[in-house]
């Protein structure tokens, strides 16, 4: 279906400023078909003898005439005849039309829409009357403020200018309702809105009481008076009670100045939503806390594993126990990266770089310098894809460096490259060190490295790993220096995981 906007540009020559301001009613009507208890169609002059239905919005404290949506359809006759009417008279007119939806006749009335002193739209309020049924006191409440509105509507001062509050966030007329004098006086408070205020302590009958008298929203109701113009306010009257409030001045045009004559405040009870809220931040604070506690118990760990390979004798076993240090480092980094975030998330690549930093710090020397560097972006992973996938990582940066660049050797670079699509996330480990064997066998390998990423990536993760002899045209696209086809070594990683950026 085609926006508003979309509508006024390709019918119509109106401009940027009548757009946007048509824009912004749409944006507002929703109220007011709230406090009319009928539909409201915004018909727009696309020529002399055609009107264009550019918007539509139901009420939702009521029923509806139309059950289809008649947007970028033409007017009817009987429409037509009010809306030309409405236009040439200059004012809000009402009369009778002929609904084909209910095959018989409909209330409708046309209000102009002005802005910058002429009349760029019709809007109009359709429904039919229910003579079985006397309206209340909130029907008839409601139907003398959206009198008042759709006067603002035809003196062009509604919708506001200037900085308005979003109403998207705010409260609905449902939620409930209460009417102000010029002096913030109360004059009438829907059902809804008694029951609020009586959940924030307020028992006393609160018709002709100022709201500083009430000791609710005095300030928001103050503000929007001054200003002309709609003020959200969230108000914590206790600890346990929160409420939201919109306060909507209701204006006047004069001869040289703009009156206001009362204002609506809609309000709403938010204390649960509030409530959990709290919980959530208590719940990420918590969680957030574990993890930190759990990178401190491995970091504790990894010093109880680096004192005792302090005291080894044998090469290998201080090795094997440097290691598991860095494994267990590994995952420390994992937990420490989830303590300082919100969520159970991460972004990947700020795992990877201080693995990098990791591996630099354990076997980088000066007899074999490796260079490491990250590409790309892996996005956001889950904390249960993102720790083993990291132990992958390490182990296959340690394998370059390991096997790629042997002691003595001139030394190198190592990049890993990250990049992913809607469900798959894809990663290559590059070297430009001593080539891999040309029958090299991935799924034969017993090293307890190489084993140790088989098994995770197949098995926990679900994915597929390819280790061959990299080419020219890898170390081209992974901004890795090759000089000849067959030098250094690709993996590449496939997991089947949902990578969010």
């Amino acid at each position: 279906m085609p926006t508003l906007i979309e509508l006024a540009h390709e019918h119509t020559e109106l401009e940027q400023g009548a757009i946007e301001h048509l824009a912004a009613l749409v944006s507002e009507w929703g109220m007011l078909a709230d406090f009319c208890f009928a539909d409201m169609l915004l018909y727009i002059p696309v020529d002399k003898d055609r009107w264009l239905i550019s918007g539509q919005v139901r009420a939702a404290t009521g029923q509806t005439l139309y059950h289809s949506d008649y947007v970028d359809t033409w007017a009817s006759d009987t429409e037509r005849i009010l809306l030309d009417k409405c236009i040439k008279s200059d004012a809000t007119v009402q009369g009778e039309i002929f609904v084909q939806a209910i095959n018989g006749t409909a209330n409708m009335v046309a209000i102009p829409v002005r802005y910058e002193g002429r009349i760029i739209a019709v809007l109009s309020r359709e429904w039919v009357v229910d003579n079985a049924r006397r309206p209340g006191q909130l029907e008839t409440t409601y139907a003398d403020i959206f009198s008042k509105f759709a006067e603002m509507v035809a003196q062009g001062l509604f919708p506001f200018e200037g900085r308005v509050a979003d109403a998207s966030v705010a409260p609905r007329v449902g939620d409930g309702v209460i009417v102000l004098d010029a002096a913030t006086r109360v004059r009438y408070a829907s059902p809804n809105a008694v029951s609020a205020l009586h959940r924030v302590g307020v028992s006393a009958n609160a018709i002709g009481q100022t709201l500083a008298e009430l000791g609710v929203a005095e300030t928001a109701a103050r503000n929007a008076y001054e200003r002309k113009e709609p003020v959200i306010e969230e108000i914590e009257q206790t600890t346990e009670v929160t409420l939201l409030t919109r306060s909507i001045p209701l204006l006047r045009q004069l001869k040289d100045d703009i009156e206001v004559t009362g204002g609506v405040l809609l309000l709403r009870d938010v204390s649960e939503l509030r409530r959990r809220d709290r919980l959530l931040l208590t719940k990420d604070a918590t969680i957030r806390e574990i993890h930190h506690r759990v990178k401190n118990n491995l970091q504790t760990i990894s010093s109880l594993l680096r004192l005792q390979g302090r005291r080894l004798t044998s090469p290998e076993a201080k090795e094997a126990v440097a290691e598991s240090v860095r494994r267990i480092r590994t995952i420390a980094l994992v937990h420490e990266t989830l303590s300082r975030e919100p969520g159970e998330d991460i972004s990947f690549i700020e795992i990877v770089r201080p693995l990098m930093r990791l591996v630099e710090e354990g076997l980088q020397s000066a007899d074999r310098p490796v260079t490491f560097q990250a590409k790309g972006d892996g996005g956001r992973l889950p904390a249960t894809i993102a720790t083993p996938l990291s132990v992958v990582i390490l182990e296959l940066l340690q394998n370059a460096v390991d096997h790629g660049f042997p002691e003595g050797s001139a030394g190198g670079a190592v990049m890993v490259v990250l990049s992913h699509d809607e469900d798959e996330l894809q990663i290559q480990v590059v070297n430009n060190g001593i080539a891999l064997s040309p029958d090299f066998d991935f799924a034969k390998a017993t090293g307890l490295g190489l084993s140790i990423v088989r098994t995770l990536v197949t098995t926990e993760l679900a994915g597929t790993i390819e280790m061959r002899q990299a080419t020219q045209a890898d170390g081209v696209s992974s901004g890795v220096a090759m000089t000849k086809d067959g030098q250094g070594t690709v993996v590449e990683l496939r997991l089947p995981v949902l990578a969010r950026s």
